[in-house]
């Protein structure tokens, strides 16, 4: 079992608290509540990232996990400079797990997001880089790479209904045929794939290590792929 000592399961509060917070989205009513988000999900959301890195080593050796805030946990605090929502925070729990040498945002990796009702889990990279952008496009468009990640979705979509994102632009970019046979994923700004549902009962358990992993495991051939860019 991946499951260890560290980490108990998500407690019911962390589901209350972010839909308190959704229903009340400002300073005071955080700040008033500051306890539980502390003690319902930053607490156990440190030792969630180091139970599941540990297990996540086991698909992925050079996986990182940082149980900090701006490490593998993503601040609550959104940024409302160049949003026309000003809402002062996130209304759901963001934690990551990259690989690779790049800036985390830069690495693909696994994502976990709770927001009550639902759980996302996913794999891949959000956004290329724009030096990523182009050796992604000609990884693509080979005939021995592209068709390599056209069988590692396909392996993944085989295990479940995982749904692939990341289609930006409308049209096949210059340079390539409008006809090619993977145009859909030319047309990609970022390659994750993750499914979305109901939160099980697990999330309450340590059983959510395992839970997380089996996913994660099915998710993990996109994830490899993207590591060869």
């Amino acid at each position: 079992m991946a499951t260890t000592e560290s980490f108990g399961g998500f407690p019911k509060g962390a589901v209350g608290f972010f839909r308190g917070l959704a229903r009340h989205n400002d300073k005071q009513w955080f700040d008033e509540h500051r306890a539980d988000y502390d003690d319902c999900v930053l607490d156990p959301a440190r030792g969630f990232v180091t139970a599941m890195g540990a297990a996540l080593c086991k698909v992925s050796p050079g996986v990182q996990a940082d149980p900090r805030v701006n490490g593998s946990i993503f601040r609550i605090n959104r940024d409302t400079r160049f949003s026309k929502d000003k809402t002062p925070y996130k209304t759901h729990l963001g934690v990551f797990f990259w690989e690779g040498k790049r800036p985390r945002m830069e690495c693909p990796g696994f994502y976990f997001h709770l927001e009550p009702p639902n759980l996302m889990i996913g794999a891949g990279l959000y956004h290329f880089p724009k030096d990523l952008l182009g050796p992604y496009r000609e990884a693509v468009a080979d005939e021995k790479r592209g068709a390599a990640l056209a069988r590692a979705i396909k392996t993944v979509q085989a295990k479940g209904p995982y749904t692939l994102g990341g289609q930006h632009y409308k049209k096949v970019p210059r340079g390539f045929a409008a006809d090619h046979p993977r145009a859909d994923l030319l047309r990609h700004g970022g390659l994750y794939i993750g499914l979305q549902q109901k939160i099980p009962a697990e999330l309450q358990s340590p059983k959510l290590i395992d839970w997380c992993l089996a996913r994660y495991r099915h998710m993990a051939p996109v994830h490899r792929w993207l590591l060869g860019l």
